[in-house]
């Protein structure tokens, strides 16, 4: 959700209001790319989680600009939010030469898309993202050349799956899981590779389930360290954040859409015609494209009056309950990293500083080691500037099997 630093859809992607004077639409890679698509014989279903479908070479870029770097992306059986055997892609870039004792670092972008313009295995290729998501797209694919920099084989996971299930947290979290088990298949590495996760905003939704999902999910990875950033634990409260504020509030229909989605919920039954309009407006953006375009939008508004109570109505209560960081039995076997923005004593003008303190404090009752970073002053993008470089001796000391404690002891409510 900052602006900051796939199998093709067996049904295309909702339509939005066509422009007949207007460009062609953009047309996804998920729709018209053969690679995104499994065409074998046997179910998805049948086929272990992980399993490398198809694998391709390309070429990464730096905005618009090819590089000699060269690539593997790899189409992969994952599963989606509902438990549905489903494929994704992850885009693989590996060091040369490759190091006898590799170390595998997740990176989990904050693609944050509805259309699929901004997945990372589109962008990362030589994609157009759109000119308000370039500076955005840029930054990751320098992030990642950095991190590969350090002698790490990198996969980014477009962990949204074919249909863009944008905020699905479980989802998120085994297409990452599964992305890992893929890449190590792929690249001939064992199971004992030291694995870590990077994630921001909405790559810290990936990160977080995938660090709570690893231990009965994928418990034979060998994860080593997580660390996430900008942290949206609870959605609820997410949502009553941003309502009606002049910049996030635009996150909110895509937020319901992309749960919709990943729910199998039919939204228009909910929605007023003012909702429909603003569903429709973002049926096909990056998420970061739109921030500041609707003032004041509540979420309210975009309901019918009898839904507008939105956390009591049925299938809305379920979803959000079920979205809240935290939930999944057990916890994360591994260190955390957690940072968040504090601009105003509650949080960083979206997410709540006061959540991310909550589940740090609920990982350490658990014996979950956690550092906890708060920045004082910044908003969720300025906070992103100072979250990406504490990533790296994070994740550097965690690949050198350094002792670390975390903070637990100093970790307090914010405000």
């Amino acid at each position: 959700m900052t602006t900051m630093v796939a199998v093709a859809m067996a049904l295309a992607l909702p339509g939005g209001v066509s422009n007949a004077s207007g460009p062609p639409p953009f047309r996804a890679p998920q729709q018209t790319d053969s690679f995104y698509r499994y065409t074998g014989d046997r179910p998805l279903s049948k086929i272990p989680r992980g399993t490398v479908l198809k694998q391709r070479s390309a070429h990464l870029t730096i905005g618009p600009l090819p590089t000699p770097v060269t690539a593997l992306q790899l189409l992969y059986r994952t599963t989606d939010q509902l438990g549905h055997a489903t494929a994704t892609v992850t885009t693989v870039v590996a060091p040369l030469p490759r190091p006898v004792a590799p170390k595998l670092l997740g990176y989990l972008s904050f693609y944050d898309d509805l259309g699929g313009k901004c997945a990372p295995s589109y962008t990362l290729t030589g994609g157009n993202p759109g000119s308000a998501n370039q500076s955005g797209a840029a930054e990751e694919e320098q992030l990642i050349q950095f991190y590969v920099a350090n002698g790490w084989i990198v996969t980014v996971p477009d962990y949204e799956g074919p249909h863009l299930h944008w905020m699905a947290g479980r989802q998120a979290g085994k297409a990452t899981l599964d992305a890992l088990r893929a890449t190590e298949t792929a690249l001939g590495i064992g199971a004992d590779t030291k694995v870590g996760l990077s994630g921001y905003s909405g790559g810290a939704v990936a990160a977080d389930w995938a660090a709570e999902l690893a231990p009965s999910y994928a418990p034979r990875l060998n994860l080593v360290g997580v660390a996430m950033g900008g942290i949206p634990v609870d959605y609820a409260n997410l949502f009553r954040y941003a309502n009606g504020t002049k910049v996030y509030s635009a996150a909110i229909p895509g937020m319901l859409l992309g749960l919709a989605r990943a729910y199998g919920i039919e939204l228009h039954r909910y929605l007023s015609p003012y909702g429909h309009k603003m569903v429709d407006a973002e049926r096909h953006v990056c998420i970061g494209s739109v921030f500041g375009h609707y003032p004041g939008l509540t979420y309210q508004k975009m309901l019918k009056p009898k839904y507008r109570d939105l956390f009591r109505v049925k299938p809305f209560a379920r979803v959000f309950r079920q979205q809240r960081m935290g939930t999944v039995s057990g916890h994360p076997h591994t260190a955390v990293m957690m940072g968040i923005g504090n601009v105003d004593g509650y949080g960083d003008g979206v997410m709540s500083a006061r959540d991310v303190v909550a589940l740090g404090q609920e990982y350490c009752r658990q014996g979950v080691p956690v550092e906890y970073h708060r920045y004082d002053g910044a908003g969720h993008e300025t906070a992103g500037a100072e979250f990406e470089p504490q990533t790296v001796p994070f994740l550097q000391d965690r690949f050198a099997g350094l002792p670390f404690k975390g903070n637990c002891g100093s970790i307090r409510a914010t405000g």
